[in-house]
């Protein structure tokens, strides 16, 4: 046979789209040509190929060999493809049989010496697998994180040799074993700071609870040193534990960025915490050839931006589609990705520029116009996006100096986790994503919740997306209360929220 057909899986985005590897003997030259839109390291398989069939010492052909690499308009990236092509070679001579080539598809890249290496992306792919009924071949590094797709069958190889046996049925590959849940799960609140290190700050513990319920974005305005930071990094202690679903698409974001995803990771939040030196690119992802930002990084988990008047203008503006729309689609001149950014901001700041406004020890000494002027470095549009806006003050001597105290991540995480099953139960997903006709249908008011709204229009110059966002934190705020309907108390605890002053 001349003819050979594999089957792959490229990378645009967080999709893997399925590649057909053809590979065609004819008479001629000797040549080796690859098609199919190839970028460098795709074309740099001939060489590996060549060398990996030789010192396997299998006979590589002196005629004209032709890979092409289907669909055509598809760019086709990194060294995966080697595995596939050079058993092609290997079924078009007749060496390996091809009967059974078309139940897997096969992804890996080729030493000189005929060993599988590593490749990034493997989770995607896998996932892109499983859902074609096929089994999956790669390299053993990464089949680890494979299987965690439970529905596909994964196969790790070490070498070309054991594939070739593998398919001659000389020496069967075995699937790799399911990892439990209990060898690669623990719990957030084990795996992350506990809220009771955090000294006084009721009022701001209560509001990351609901942010935490509802899946709200945050602002803490505070001098240095109240526990803003601290406050951050525990919010993940207190999140609902990640389902099948969102833990896949966490790890193969993390996957696609880091070339791997370590599996005692799995079902943890992510925390992502960039300096505030931070590129767009850096926060939103980009590249020639496109990769997730930060913004994708904290899939299903937490963006903390400390500091955050000191990041660029123009990379917290980046924020505002991703806040609304929930992904992010980059694009260069010969292709397009879209990668998701279903993220929770948290972010916190200096109430001025010397960080010492409303400070009990009265040290800032900072006009009106400097305090304006910092806070102007947020822009309204990206203020309005951001649903709680509450102060963190100075801890009062008297709480320091006592032990910690208050309730554990634990227990806040119990409640957390009730009123999120409310959400999942009520409308399929969270607070905060909640669309206008799903506000109108489950945040219905009474007539004493109208005319306290009606009173915020008047004195808080509140903006139509702002209204919404309070009738969203109220319906979390009743969830937590295990209360079906909205009341006057839960409307008044909203707009609390959203009454700081810029200026």
């Amino acid at each position: 046979m001349s003819l050979a057909i594999l089957y792959s899986r490229a990378l645009s985005g967080i999709e893997a789209p399925l590649v057909t590897v053809e590979t065609h003997l004819s008479n001629g030259l000797p040549s080796f040509t690859i098609v199919g839109l190839p970028e460098t390291e795709v074309k740099e398989s001939k060489d590996r190929v060549r060398a990996a069939l030789q010192n396997g010492r299998f006979k590589f052909p002196a005629q004209r060999i032709t890979v092409n690499l289907a669909p055509a308009d598809l760019p086709k990236e990194s060294g995966r493809f080697d595995l596939p092509i050079a058993l092609g070679i290997l079924a078009a001579t007749g060496q390996i049989p091809a009967n059974k080539l078309d139940q897997y598809e096969w992804v890996g890249e080729l030493s000189l010496s005929g060993e599988l290496r590593p490749i990034h992306g493997a989770l995607a792919m896998t996932y892109g697998a499983s859902r074609s009924g096929r089994s999956f071949v790669l390299p053993q590094h990464n089949a680890a994180e494979a299987s965690l797709v439970r529905e596909a069958c994964v196969y790790p190889a070490a070498s070309l040799l054991q594939i070739c046996a593998h398919l001659t049925g000389h020496e069967l590959l075995q699937p790799h074993t399911i990892p439990s849940e209990t060898s690669i799960g623990r719990d957030n609140s084990s795996y992350h700071p506990d809220l009771t290190e955090v000294k006084g700050q009721v009022h701001a513990k209560r509001a990351l609870e609901i942010a935490a319920a509802g899946a709200h974005s945050l602002l803490m305005i505070g001098p240095p040193g109240t526990g803003k930071s601290m406050l951050a990094e525990r919010l993940p202690s207190i999140l609902p534990t990640m389902t099948e679903q969102e833990a896949l698409e966490s790890a193969a974001m993390q996957s696609l960025a880091n070339g791997y995803f370590d599996i005692a990771n799995w079902k943890h939040r992510p925390f992502r915490s960039p300096h505030h030196t931070a590129s767009a690119i850096a926060m939103v992802g980009g590249g020639s050839i496109p990769r997730p930002g930060e913004i994708s990084l904290a899939m299903h988990g937490v963006l903390f931006l400390d500091e955050l008047p000191e990041f660029d203008r123009r990379v917290l503006e980046v924020l505002r589609e991703p806040l609304e729309s929930g992904q992010i689609t980059i694009s260069r001149a010969t292709r397009q990705a879209n990668f998701p950014a279903r993220f929770q901001l948290i972010a916190a700041m200096n109430p001025c520029p010397c960080g010492y406004l409303g400070h009990y020890g009265g040290k800032c000494r900072c006009t009106p116009d400097q305090i304006a002027r910092y806070r102007g470095k947020i822009s309204g549009p990206l203020l309005d996006r951001i649903d709680m806006q509450i102060e963190v003050p100075a801890v009062p001597k008297k709480d320091l100096l006592q032990q910690g105290t208050g309730e554990s991540s634990r227990m806040i995480r119990t409640r957390v986790e009730a009123a999120r099953q409310y959400q999942l139960v009520r409308q399929n997903g969270t607070n905060a994503g909640l669309r206008v006709h799903e506000i109108d249908q489950h945040c219905q008011l009474d007539e004493q919740s109208k005319q306290l709204l009606e009173h915020a229009f008047s004195r808080l110059n509140i903006s139509a997306r702002a209204y919404h966002r309070i009738l969203k934190l109220a319906r979390t705020i009743a969830d937590l209360a295990s209360s079906e309907q909205l009341n006057s108390g839960h409307i008044a605890e909203a707009i609390q929220y959203r009454r700081l002053d810029r200026n």
